[in-house]
């Protein structure tokens, strides 16, 4: 009797576990049938995130390490789970707060980004992988953070937000993170955030270096306060441009997270006065105190004048893209083509080739019989490159049977520095150095590799 006993209880312990396997297994399956997500090509109404009257047990086990945390506890998680955060672009900023955001169960994030994923994203923007080449990137991580946390609400948008849908948008949502790489859509932001009464956790990331704030929050500055004018265009360098080590915009995004939850859950943020500034080269923290708001910022002062959203691309002089500017600083005749440059080479026509692109970058890729001058040793007339530089301008005039103005073409990565540095030989032209006729290579490199030499590299 006993042994019957024994083992009706064996295959009890048996069939239990078959059916928890069984359990898990159709948990599972109801989740890859979840719904498709839907990207939104245009801002739709949004219905209210409907309050949790408590946590249920899959939240307290999810959630556990956190709920620990007196500062946060179960009031602070239902305060999560009811809060709508919009994250403006899905890149190196924007992938790991929208990350951290959704596993610490914010309630509902709107990922919006008019881009899709490409190669060179991948080294920083962490939520999109090699399969997303390709793919609308707000698509890509809407996509990764359902993954991670199927019951946060997630609603991409495929688009540029531009003075027509920001305020629409912005206005259906609690807080704002701005992870632009743009300064037109910094102001945008910005703008939209004040006229609707909304915080603004702003971040940026270049280089080495990180910025993080916090602005039109508990009555502080707004963005405007700070820097009522938009900086040259010229001066503007982005990631595109100087590069960006991929870890330090993974620093300030989860920065960010932290300023977001911590509204977000009651605590409050003690960034809104202050720039925290991250120095990843030698691994240190600032902050540094901000100046108060002030009376006469035009959107959020006493007297505004900037009382809609207006357009933000003519106001600082540029586009509303993260992507490598193109600068019109001469005319047709100082350009050519790089077509017509390889017919100079073709027809092995005397010239010179000046690649006015810094040290490092001629090290990633360059053209063999080109000479390296960095624009900036050309500003600052370094006096052993002038030398350099007079020294091949001699050697082309003997080949170019005394030709008194022999060609120089000059190039770089997009055919930017190169139109400065056209402008800066032909005030040497003469004087500091013997004559010469000088022009840009329209496009750059980039251009040479898409339409010359498809073998050469891009980056």
């Amino acid at each position: 009797m006993a042994e019957e006993e024994c083992s009706l209880k064996v295959l009890l312990e048996e069939k239990d576990r078959e059916i928890a396997a069984l359990k898990c297994k159709l948990a599972q399956l109801e989740k890859s049938h979840a719904p498709a997500l839907e990207l939104h090509g245009k801002v739709t109404p949004l219905t209210p995130l409907r309050a949790k009257p408590a946590l249920s047990n899959e939240d307290i086990m999810r959630y556990s390490r956190q709920l620990l945390l007196p500062e946060l506890g179960v009031k602070g998680q239902l305060n999560l789970s009811k809060t709508s955060v919009l994250v403006v672009g899905c890149g190196g900023l924007g992938c790991p707060l929208a990350q951290y955001l959704a596993a610490a169960g914010i309630g509902r994030l709107g990922l919006l980004d008019y881009d899709e994923v490409e190669l060179s994203n991948l080294h920083r923007q962490v939520l999109h992988g090699e399969e997303n080449q390709g793919h609308a990137k707000a698509l890509s991580a809407a996509s990764a953070v359902r993954r991670l946390n199927s019951t946060v609400e997630c609603i991409p948008y495929h688009l540029q937000l531009s003075p027509e849908n920001a305020l629409q948008l912005i206005q259906q949502y609690d807080i704002v993170a701005d992870c632009s790489d743009n300064v037109p859509t910094r102001y945008l932001v910005n703008d939209a955030c004040v006229l609707s009464g909304k915080p603004l956790v702003s971040a940026s990331a270049l280089r080495m270096e990180g910025q993080l704030t916090v602005y039109n929050y508990r009555g502080g500055p707004c963005y405007r306060c700070l820097y009522p004018l938009p900086p040259p265009p010229e001066t503007v360098t982005n990631c595109s441009d100087g590069g960006v080590l991929g870890v330090v915009p993974g620093i300030m995004g989860c920065l960010q997270a932290l300023e977001v939850l911590k509204i977000a859950s009651g605590q409050g943020s003690s960034c809104g006065q202050q720039l925290v500034m991250f120095d990843g080269l030698g691994a240190k923290f600032r902050s540094i105190r901000l100046r108060p708001k002030q009376a006469d910022c035009a959107v959020c002062g006493e007297n505004p004048s900037v009382t809609r959203l207006v357009d933000y691309e003519t106001f600082c002089g540029s586009a509303a893209t993260d992507k490598c500017r193109k600068l019109n600083l001469l005319s047709r005749d100082q350009r050519i083509t790089v077509k017509d440059y390889k017919s100079i080479l073709d027809n092995s026509d005397p010239h010179l080739l000046l690649d006015v692109r810094p040290l490092v970058e001629v090290d990633i890729c360059h053209l063999p019989f080109s000479l390296n001058i960095p624009l900036s040793n050309l500003e600052e007339r370094k006096s052993e490159q002038i030398q350099l530089l007079q020294e091949k301008i001699s050697q082309l005039k003997q080949q170019t049977a005394g030709d008194c103005r022999p060609p120089v073409f000059v190039i770089c990565k997009l055919g930017n520095d190169s139109q400065k540095a056209v402008q800066v030989l032909e005030k040497m032209s003469g004087s500091e150095v013997d004559s010469i006729t000088v022009k840009d290579i329209s496009g750059g490199l980039m251009a040479w590799a898409q339409t010359v030499d498809p073998t050469f590299p891009q980056y």
